[in-house]
């Protein structure tokens, strides 16, 4: 084949997918719309320039999902992590860069690379026909007339709003003694046994003090580019639906009708928060109408009020923003191919990933899935055990494709342990409490980094590592 790939956006994701493809000795096309076109983020035409915060986050790749995930991008020859150890800032356990420094390397690399040429100026609407091998990676600020061609041929409705997301517990960080599982009216829905949610009680004392903490609770700030953006309707941020009374969220998503307490079944709740499952596994629950705009240290203190998650772990916050995803599991094959146009591959944020360094691992996994498509050649996943196979497996698969009316349930995620299946239990019998989560969290990680080093050696490894 003589044809290029065309990659379009030079973001985290495009930058890593165009490495990976020309390593591979496949050539690439790196399209980049800045400084044609410029978005309301960006300060510079650079590639990979990081918009806010310029932390990988932690570095630990033995205790945290994060980390792991960086370890596994350095096995598999990142560009991304090899150009941020050479820009790394002091920032304890956490990989933090010199955005300007990263950045200016990034753009240097991919703009010298023999196999890749640079193409600067906006792609709009779909890739023309003749580009039968496509990665879109423009993340969350994907310029209009694509977003609205993509929308198009999948059939969602608008990819642009503002995306309120709920809260996601950790399932063995709820207090089952307080909480029960039971659906609504003991509905038994497809898939289900009338048992489907987690049900956190509340009295009237603490319901009303806790309408009150989210009324007075501090909220983020909108950018100036994102006030515009209207709320993403039959999704709005539970402090604006406390806000029109105090008693909305009773009759909303707390409403306490055809529930009963399996601990205390003659006492009935005066309002019940449910959690639903998240992933296949079974080990996140998602806050069902939780989506929220509290920071981050108030979402912890308030939710933590609620009836058995008075120790909750959250697998990912809350948070409010304008965003640009697919609804993955719907519209993307395993190898992360629009299904209604297969020559068109997916990477970064708007495949339903959050945050730099899950974004950059899409891309690694997108240009290396092309390259193989290029070449002839057969791509197989990464095993769900690890952390790149599943962020694949969230976006692709592992995630409940529950509806409610025409709103998904699916939202964008960071990598962590609740995404993979869950360690051997003789790793952690017999330990302490505080032992225990230690020697779990190295059950994911050795069992990740294990499965991860055979799957490179099995895998077609890049012509120029």
């Amino acid at each position: 084949m003589t044809y290029p790939i065309h990659i379009i956006g030079a973001g985290m994701a495009g930058s890593e997918a165009a490495w990976q493809a020309a390593q591979a000795g496949v050539p690439v096309i790196l399209h980049e719309m800045r400084p044609t076109r410029a978005t309301d983020a960006h300060k510079t035409d650079g590639f990979a320039e990081l918009v806010c915060s310029n932390s990988f986050r932690s570095d630990d790749h033995e205790q945290n999902a994060v980390g792991l995930l960086h370890q596994e991008m350095r096995l598999a020859g990142s560009l991304i992590m090899d150009v941020a150890s050479r820009h790394q800032v002091p920032a304890g356990g956490a990989l933090a860069v010199d955005r300007d420094g990263f950045s200016a390397e990034i753009t240097a690399k991919l703009s010298n690379h023999p196999l890749i040429a640079v193409a600067r100026g906006e792609i709009q609407g779909l890739p023309p026909e003749d580009w039968d091998n496509v990665i879109i990676a423009t993340g969350p600020l994907t310029s209009p007339a694509l977003a609205s061609a993509i929308g198009k041929l999948t059939g969602e409705a608008d990819l642009a709003f503002f995306d309120a997301i709920a809260p996601i517990i950790h399932r063995d960080s709820i207090n089952m003694d307080v909480a029960w599982f039971q659906s609504r009216y003991d509905k038994i829905g497809p898939g289900g046994t009338g048992k489907d949610y987690i049900n956190c009680p509340m009295d009237k004392a603490q319901y009303q003090a806790f309408v009150e903490a989210l009324n007075t609770g501090e909220k983020g700030d909108f950018k100036e580019w994102e006030k515009s953006t209207p709320y993403f309707n039959g999704c709005l941020p539970i402090e604006v639906m406390a806000e029109r009374g105090p008693e909305t969220l009773r009759h909303g998503p707390m409403k306490p009708m055809g529930l009963t307490n399996a601990h205390n079944p003659t006492v009935k709740a005066y309002a019940v928060v449910q959690l639903r499952q998240d992933n296949a596994l079974g080990t996140l629950f998602n806050m069902v109408g939780f989506q929220t705009k509290l920071k981050h240290a108030e979402q912890v203190r308030v939710f933590r009020t609620i009836p058995g998650l008075e120790h909750a772990e959250f697998a990912r916050l809350g948070g409010l923003h304008r965003n640009t995803f697919l609804n993955s599991p719907k519209v993307l094959d395993s190898q992360m191919r629009l299904k209604a146009m297969p020559r068109l591959r997916f990477a970064g944020q708007i495949t339903g990933v959050e945050g730099y360094v899950e974004s950059a691992a899409m891309g690694l996994m997108a240009g290396r899935m092309s390259a193989a498509e290029h070449l002839g050649k057969t791509f197989t996943v990464p095993p769900a055990t690890t952390a790149h196979g599943a962020l694949i497996n969230h976006i692709t698969g592992g995630h409940i494709a529950v509806t409610e009316g025409k709103q998904s349930s699916f939202q964008p995620m960071n990598i962590n342990f609740g995404l993979m299946p869950e360690p051997d239990e003789k790793a952690t019998r017999g330990l302490k409490r505080g032992d225990k989560a230690v020697a779990r969290k190295k059950a994911y990680t050795s069992r990740a980094l294990a499965d991860f080093t055979a799957w490179l050696a099995t895998s077609a490894a890049p012509a120029n590592p």
